[in-house]
């Protein structure tokens, strides 16, 4: 328990009745879809795209800091964050072969490893500023998601946010 009176279970606990809730939204708004017609085809892929490469640059940067940070204590609560966000790079992935059309089908180019600070707890910070960062983005995408993606994307999004919260809390 932290000496705040804020607990990781009531965190879940509220994260869970969010989810909840863009669920329930998500499951409305997908029975507006079918009496007014679905989305392009397409846009779930284009969608899966895009948080792929959200999770992956949040992954690319757990990977730096803990590289960087070679210490128990950064690997203590970073690591587990790192393997859940990894999951969420290969869960987010469209299947093989699904490319929207006129879609480029050439690989991009790696991007440069990103910047991380000296000091462990600044880099924490911004391990925690850039998981926002995607749960924001997991959560904008929902409006535009077919149904079974909004869950996935709805998931992910209470995931990232637990993580910034674990992140900031947990250097104690």
């Amino acid at each position: 328990m932290l000496g705040t009176g804020t607990t990781r279970r009531s965190v879940l606990g509220a994260t869970a009745a969010a989810g909840a809730a863009l669920l329930t939204g998500c499951s409305e708004r997908s029975a507006a879809h079918r009496t007014h017609g679905a989305a392009a085809p397409g846009t779930g892929t284009v969608l899966r795209q895009r948080s792929a490469r959200t999770s992956g640059a949040l992954l690319a940067l757990y990977d730096t800091v803990l590289a960087q940070h070679r210490d128990a204590a950064t690997e203590k609560l970073a690591g587990p964050l790192r393997d859940a966000v990894a999951l969420h790079v290969k869960a987010l992935a469209p299947p093989a072969g699904a490319t929207p059309s006129g879609a480029s089908r050439k690989a991009s180019p790696a991007p440069a490893p990103p910047a991380v600070p000296a000091d462990r707890k600044a880099a924490l910070k911004a391990l925690a500023a850039a998981e926002r960062r995607a749960t924001d983005a997991h959560t904008a995408a929902l409006a535009d998601a077919p149904p079974e993606l909004a869950r996935l994307l709805a998931s992910v999004a209470a995931a990232s946010a637990v993580h910034a919260y674990l992140l900031t809390q947990g250097e104690h």
